[in-house]
């Protein structure tokens, strides 16, 4: 009998029992979460204009149309986001206009802005300060990038410096450790303990190979010893 004042306590099921019904619980939960739609929204297509360029070549790059301008200008290798902000706001251009959008003219100002960044950018955001061969701060961008770079790796390695050396062995160049990581050759673990159980093996081999040519050396010193008997036997 449940006291005056308190609500009865709730019959306790079987575990059987409690377990099937929060399984019941569950499957209704997930029909109800089925029945409801994933996405409501309508979906907005993109409608371009008559003239509108897909691709856009620029810096000897091609170029995603549907991108914003400043998006799209740091895909160019060797172009941030920072210069491709500051070039879009030398040329007047909104940032955020899709570069697809943009006329022939506009294009025209773009490739003059970019090739003149040294100009408008300060010194420590340019990628080529104070350049081997001209001595300026330069901005380097486009496939002429990737070949000063392979032209900076050659020349570390033709004046043998530090950096050119570890080039020139395919190891690490900026000082990262190399006991977990980059390791080649004899020094990964496992090819090292083989090489040593080899050299073990090699050694044992050795040793019963001595074994057996010192024992077998009184064997050759037999027939001489049956000469020296007989000459004995003459006398």
């Amino acid at each position: 009998m449940a006291e005056k004042g308190k609500p009865d306590a709730p019959e306790e099921l079987p575990p059987d029992e409690a377990g099937k019904k929060k399984k019941d619980e569950k499957a209704k939960g997930k029909d109800k979460k089925e029945d409801k739609p994933k996405d409501s929204r309508p979906k907005v297509t993109k409608v371009h204009k008559p003239d509108f360029k897909f691709i856009v070549r620029l810096a000897e790059t091609d170029l995603n149309g549907e991108r914003p301008l400043q998006l799209a200008l740091s895909d160019i290798r060797g172009i941030g986001i920072r210069t491709a902000i500051l070039t879009s706001d030398r040329v007047g251009i909104p940032r955020k206009t899709p570069i697809g959008d943009l006329t022939d003219e506009q294009l025209e100002k773009l490739g003059e802005a970019i090739a003149d960044i040294p100009e408008y950018c300060p010194p420590w955001m340019l990628n080529r300060q104070n350049d081997i061969d001209s001595g300026a701060d330069i901005q380097v961008y486009g496939p002429e990038l990737a070949m000063n770079v392979r032209e900076d790796i050659n020349l570390m390695k033709k004046i043998r410096c530090y950096k050119g050396i570890r080039h020139e062995t395919g190891q690490k160049v900026r000082g990262q450790r190399t006991k977990s990581n980059g390791r080649t050759g004899l020094t990964v673990g496992v090819t090292k303990k083989a090489a040593q159980a080899a050299a073990a093996a090699a050694k044992a081999e050795e040793g019963s190979g001595k074994k057996e040519k010192g024992g077998a050396k009184p064997a050759a010193a037999a027939p001489e010893a049956k000469k020296e008997e007989k000459k004995e036997e003459k006398k």
